[in-house]
């Protein structure tokens, strides 16, 4: 396992202290979670950016990338829908995106990587998520664009292409 790909599954640590901190219910607390989530998060475009840099990139790091912001991102929405904030309809919502997404790319012979869309989706689901951990308004609005565009990029990636 190379450089990017250990940066990938070191993201996966923080998980369940972003989880802590963020059922605790303090403010403080909170603001760490979502500190952390932003450190997380981060470490996305430091992982992509060393394995093109480095030309160490790989199928297993193509799969393993896209999984775990799926986890960064589900973990803490999954969180939010117990304390109540968002319903857990929309969660499944990009659940049932996610999953369909990654079924497919396992059945691929070479997987691709994300496209425009893919990233705009992630780039917004972090933002939503970030802005509904520290509970400022116009989380719901974020979420809910969150969501729709989670659904656009789902359908970008699996039309057909054409030759």
């Amino acid at each position: 396992m190379n450089l990017p790909n250990w940066i990938t599954f070191s993201r996966l640590l923080g998980v369940p202290a972003l989880l802590v901190l963020l059922n605790s219910g303090a403010e403080t607390e909170r603001y760490w979670a979502a500190g952390i989530f932003l450190v997380m998060a981060s470490t996305d475009w430091l992982d992509g950016y060393l394995a093109r840099r480095l030309n160490q990139i790989t199928e297993l790091g193509k799969f393993l990338d896209p999984l775990v912001d799926k986890l960064l991102v589900l973990a803490p929405l999954l969180m939010l829908v117990e304390l109540g904030q968002i319903p857990a309809w929309g969660v499944f919502l990009i659940l049932a995106r996610e999953l369909t997404v990654a079924g497919w790319r396992v059945n691929q012979v070479s997987v691709s990587g994300a496209n425009l869309w893919g990233k705009a989706k992630t780039i917004l689901q972090i933002i939503a998520v970030t802005v509904l951990i520290l509970d400022w308004p116009g989380g719901q609005a974020l979420f809910w664009l969150a969501v729709a565009l989670t659904w656009v990029s789902g359908a970008i990636y699996l039309w057909p292409r054409r030759a």
